[in-house]
C-alpha cells in the first residue's frame, strides 16, 4: 500500500492547474528515499512542528513585550493564526494546503525574542545584516538537525517560500504568496486586538472608511480580506487584493505603525530590550567561548564569522531566556544566593 501515491494522485485530479503540486517538487538538497504514507510538503510539515525552533515561538514576543494578559498574542499564535488563514485560501483556490501549511509554520522560526525590536538591534550590530526572514531559512538549512544530520533538507518550494514571505520578494509559487498576505491579514487584525485589550487604541480610533470597508469587529475585517482573495483570484494565476480592499488593508496597516508600533510607551520599552541585547551581543564578541558549547558544536570553526554565530544564539533566545541569561550575568546577586 502506497497512500503516498495516492494523495499525489488526488491532488492532480483536484488542485488547480497553477498548484504546485508534491509529485512536482524540485526536492531537496540532500536526496531521501520517499516516505510510503506522507507527500513531501506533509513530511516538511512535520519536521518544522517537532523542531526546537518551533516550540520556542510560545516563549517569543509578537508585539507585545511580557504582556501581563493571558490571551495576547506570541509569536507561536501569530504563526498558527497565519497558517489558518493560508489553509482557508488554499483549499478554496485549489492550491497546496500541504505547501501553505509548512511554510506558514516555519515563516518566523528566525524571529528573535523581542519581536522586530530584536531584528532591528541585530541588523545594526552585525555588520553581515540580519532580516528575520534569511534567519528563517538560516534556521531549518543549519541551526535545526534532522536524524543527527545539520538541517532539516526541506523540499525547494518551502525554503523558497520561508525566503520570499516577507518584503519586496515575491515567490514563484501561488502558495508561497499566500502566505504573505496571510501573514499581513493575521497580524494587522490580531494586533488592533491585542493593542484594543491592552488600552493602547480604542475601536473608535480605527480609521472611519476602513471600518465601513472592511468590517467592524476582528472577525468581520478577517473575512473581508479573505474573501476578496479568494473572489479575485479563484482560477487565476495570481494573488492579489482587489483595489479598494488592498488599498482600506494598507491604510489599517499605517495606522498601526504610527499609533501602536511606534506608539511612545511602546518605544520606552523597546529601548530596555535594544539595551539588553546590545550588551549581550557585546559581551560575546569580547568571547564567543561564553557562549554553550552545545551551541558552537554546530560550527565547523567559530572563530570564523563570529559575528553570524553570535547572531544566531541570541535570535534562538525565548524572551524570558534572554532576560534571565542578562540577569544572571549583570545583575547582581545578594549574599548567599550563590
Amino acid at each position: 500500500m502506497d497512500i503516498r501515491k495516492q494523495l499525489e494522485d488526488r491532488e492532480n485530479k483536484e488542485l488547480s492547474k497553477f498548484a504546485c503540486l508534491s509529485k512536482n517538487s524540485k526536492g531537496r538538497e540532500f536526496k531521501e528515499e520517499k516516505c510510503p504514507i506522507r507527500t513531501d510538503f506533509q513530511r516538511d510539515r512535520d519536521r518544522i512542528i517537532h523542531s526546537k525552533a518551533f516550540r520556542r515561538l510560545k516563549h517569543k514576543t509578537q508585539v507585545f513585550i511580557a504582556p501581563e494578559g493571558d490571551h495576547f498574542r506570541t509569536r507561536l499564535t501569530h504563526t498558527l493564526e497565519v497558517s489558518q488563514l493560508a489553509r482557508t485560501l488554499a483549499r478554496s483556490l485549489k492550491l497546496n494546503e500541504d505547501l501553505v501549511e509548512a511554510i506558514a509554520l516555519a515563516h518566523d522560526l528566525g524571529h528573535t525574542p523581542f519581536g522586530h525590536t530584536g531584528e532591528t538591534v541585530l541588523a545594526r550590530l552585525n555588520p553581515n545584516g540580519f532580516k528575520h526572514n534569511e534567519q528563517s531559512l538560516r534556521v531549518v538549512e543549519m541551526l535545526e538537525s534532522h536524524d543527527k544530520k545539520q538541517g532539516l533538507n526541506l523540499t525547494y518550494e518551502v525554503r523558497e517560500g520561508i525566503i520570499k514571505h516577507s518584503g519586496d520578494n515575491k515567490s514563484m509559487f501561488l502558495e508561497g504568496q499566500i502566505i504573505k498576505y496571510a501573514d499581513r491579514i493575521a497580524y494587522i487584525n490580531h494586533d488592533i486586538d491585542d493593542a484594543i485589550r491592552a488600552g493602547i487604541i480604542t475601536e473608535n480610533d480605527l480609521p472611519r472608511d476602513c471600518i465601513e470597508t472592511l468590517g467592524d469587529s476582528h472577525g468581520k475585517r478577517i473575512n473581508t480580506m479573505i474573501y476578496d482573495l479568494i473572489k479575485n483570484n479563484y482560477g487565476k494565476n495570481q494573488i492579489q487584493m482587489s483595489d479598494e480592499i488592498g488599498t482600506k488593508t494598507e491604510k489599517l496597516r499605517q495606522f498601526m505603525f504610527q499609533n501602536v508600533y511606534f506608539n511612545p510607551n511602546a518605544i520606552k520599552e523597546h529601548k530596555k530590550a535594544e539595551k539588553m541585547i546590545e550588551v549581550l551581543y557585546n559581551y560575546y564578541m569580547d568571547d564567543i567561548s561564553k557562549i554553550p558549547l552545545e551551541h558552537l558544536q554546530i560550527y565547523k570553526d567559530y572563530d570564523e564569522k563570529k559575528e553570524d554565530i553570535i547572531s544566531d544564539y541570541i535570535a534562538g533566545m525565548t524572551d524570558r531566556y534572554i532576560v534571565n541569561v542578562y540577569m544572571d550575568l549583570f545583575i547582581p546577586k545578594p549574599w548567599g544566593s550563590f
